[in-house]
C-alpha cells in the first residue's frame, strides 16, 4: 500500500432528490491525495484555444508591416493575391478583433449554458475557418471581416476556458492552472512576434489556424464540467466527470457538496426576477469588481505596447532594432506568465494586485518622462541610452503578466456566485473588450493631442487610480472554494 493512501470508515447519506439515490451505509474506502494529473490535461487541451489568442495577439504587428508592403504570396513570388492597403486600414484590422470580442462575450452567458465542452467545440471550428480565409483573402474588406469573426471566436473561447477551469480544479491549484492558460498565451504571442520576421501575413495566418483545429481536437478527450452537468440534472454522467478528474481520490463527499450547493443556486435561480438580479449585491459587487480591474487594465497602456509596439520603439530608441525589442518583450511576457501562476496561489492575488499597479505606474511615468527628453535631444546622442526605454517597457511588461492581467480573469471565475457565473463572466468580459477596442483606436489620437510621452504620462495616472481601486475594492480569494464547492454554501444562502 502507498504511503498516499490510507484506509477509513465513512457514512454515506440517503440522497433521492432528482433522482439522485445512494442507500445509507457505512462503507470501508481507500482514500488518496487528489490526482491534479487529469486536471492539467483538461487545461492542456484548453490551452490551444488561448494558443490562437496568443498567436493573433502576435500576428497583428508583422502582418500590418507585410500587408502594408504588398507582401501577400503564399509560396514563391507570386503576386496573385496582392492588394493595396493604407495605415488606417490596419488601425481597423487591429481593432475589429476586439470589437468582435466584445460582442462575443456579449453572447457567452447563452452559449455556455449549452455546455462548456460543447460551447469550446461550436467556436474552435469557425475560428480556424476564419484564419484560413484570411490567408486566402483577395480584398482588405474580407481581412476586416474575419478579424471582427476571429474576435468574436477568441472571446468565446478565452471566457469559457476560464470558466471551466474554475469549475474542475481544487481551489489549491486553481491559480496555477488559470496562470497556465495565461502562459500558453504568451508563448503564442511570441511564437507569432518571431515568426512574422519570416512569414508574411498569409502564410502566419494559416499557422495559427492550426491553434483552433487542435483545440476542438483536445475537447473530443475531456468530459464535462460536474458543475454543469448537476445544473442540468445529470447526476451519474457528473460522477463520471469527477472520476476522470480526481482517478483515485474518493467523489462522493465532492459529489454531494457539488450536488447540494448546486441544486440551492438552481432554486435560487429559477426564484430570480429581472429586478433582484439586477439590484442584488451577489451580481453588481463582483461584476463593479472585474470590470474595474479590466478598465485599469486596458487604459493602463498594456494594449499600446502590443499593437503599437514596433512603431513605439520606433520614435524611442537610437540603435537598438524595434523588432528585437518586441521580441524581447513578447520573451518578457512569457517568463513572467510562467512565474505568475505558481506565486497567485502562493503570495495571493491582492498582493500581486497591489505590487504590479506600483510597478505599472512607475515605468509608464519614467517611459514618458523618456519620451519627453529623447523629443527634446537629438536622437543619434541618445544611442547609449537605448537601454532606459527598454528597461521601462520590461517592467511594465513583467508587472502587467504578474499582477492584474491573469489576476483580473482568474477573479471572473471566482468572484460570481454560480447562479450568476455566466452572466456575470460575459457582463465583465464583453466590457474589457469593449474597453480594449476603444484603447486600441484612441492611442494615436491621445499620441497626436498630447505627444507620446503625454499619452504615457496619461496611462501612469491610470494605473494609479487602479491601485487606489485594488486596495479599496478588491478582496483577497486565495485558497477560498467556489459555492459549489463550498460545504456551508447551502446553509448561507
Amino acid at each position: 500500500m502507498s504511503l498516499h493512501h490510507k484506509y477509513y470508515v465513512t457514512t454515506v447519506p440517503d440522497d433521492v432528490e432528482n433522482g439522485f439515490k445512494m442507500p445509507r451505509a457505512s462503507v470501508v474506502q481507500i482514500a488518496a491525495r487528489p490526482r491534479h494529473r487529469s486536471s492539467m490535461l483538461a487545461t492542456l487541451a484548453l490551452s490551444m484555444g488561448t494558443l490562437s489568442c496568443g498567436l493573433a495577439k502576435g500576428y497583428t504587428s508583422p502582418a500590418s508591416d507585410s500587408i502594408l508592403h504588398n507582401d501577400s504570396s503564399l509560396i514563391g513570388n507570386h503576386s496573385r493575391w496582392a492588394f493595396t492597403a493604407k495605415e488606417q486600414d490596419m488601425s481597423w484590422v487591429a481593432s475589429l478583433s476586439m470589437l468582435g470580442a466584445g460582442c462575443g462575450a456579449l453572447i457567452g452567458d447563452w452559449i455556455m449554458r449549452r455546455g462548456r465542452k460543447l460551447a469550446l467545440q461550436l467556436t474552435s471550428l469557425p475560428l480556424a475557418a476564419a484564419w484560413i480565409l484570411t490567408g486566402f483573402a483577395p480584398c482588405i474588406e474580407l481581412v476586416f471581416v474575419t478579424s471582427f469573426i476571429g474576435g468574436l471566436c477568441s472571446a468565446l473561447i478565452t471566457m469559457v476556458a476560464q470558466v471551466y477551469i474554475s469549475e474542475i480544479s481544487l481551489p489549491g491549484i486553481r491559480g496555477c492552472l488559470s496562470g497556465m492558460l495565461k502562459m500558453v498565451g504568451h508563448i503564442g504571442i511570441l511564437f507569432s512576434t518571431i515568426a512574422g520576421s519570416y512569414l508574411n501575413w498569409r502564410q502566419s495566418a494559416l499557422v495559427v489556424a492550426t491553434a483552433p483545429a487542435m483545440l476542438f481536437i483536445g475537447t473530443l478527450f475531456i468530459p464535462e464540467t460536474p458543475s454543469y452537468l448537476v445544473l442540468n440534472g445529470r447526476d451519474s454522467e457528473a460522477a463520471l466527470s469527477l472520476m476522470w478528474l480526481r482517478g483515485t481520490h474518493d467523489i462522493i463527499p465532492e459529489l454531494q457538496i457539488i450536488k447540494k450547493n448546486v441544486l440551492a443556486s438552481r432554486a435560487k435561480q429559477y426564484e430570480l426576477t429581472f429586478r433582484d438580479s439586477v439590484v442584488t449585491s451577489r451580481l453588481y459587487k463582483p461584476i463593479a469588481i472585474t470590470c474595474g480591474l479590466m478598465f485599469f487594465q486596458r487604459f493602463s497602456g498594456a494594449n499600446a505596447f502590443i499593437y503599437y509596439a514596433v512603431t513605439i520603439f520606433k520614435e524611442t530608441l537610437s540603435v537598438m532594432s524595434p523588432h528585437n525589442a518586441a521580441i524581447a518583450i513578447a520573451f518578457a511576457n512569457l517568463l513572467s506568465s510562467m512565474l505568475s501562476g505558481f506565486l497567485i496561489d502562493i503570495v495571493g492575488r491582492l498582493p500581486l494586485l497591489i505590487a504590479s499597479s506600483v510597478f505599472m505606474s512607475m515605468a509608464l511615468a519614467c517611459f514618458g518622462s523618456y519620451s519627453y527628453y529623447h523629443s527634446m535631444t537629438s536622437p543619434s546622442s541618445l544611442g547609449q541610452y537605448d537601454w532606459i526605454p527598454l528597461t521601462c517597457v520590461l517592467v511594465f511588461t513583467t508587472a502587467l503578466a504578474l499582477g492584474i492581467s491573469p489576476i483580473s480573469w482568474l477573479l471572473i471565475g471566482e468572484l460570481f456566485p454560480l447562479e450568476y457565473r455566466g452572466l456575470g463572466s460575459s457582463i465583465s468580459t464583453s466590457f474589457s473588450y469593449f474597453c480594449a477596442f476603444i484603447g486600441i483606436k484612441l492611442f494615436t489620437d491621445f499620441k497626436q493631442v498630447l505627444g507620446l510621452h503625454g499619452a504615457f504620462w496619461f496611462y501612469a495616472v491610470v494605473a494609479i487610480c487602479g491601485l487606489c481601486f485594488v486596495v479599496c475594492c478588491v478582496p483577497e480569494t486565495k485558497g477560498k472554494q467556489l459555492d459549489e464547492m463550498n460545504p456551508n454554501y447551502g446553509q448561507t444562502r
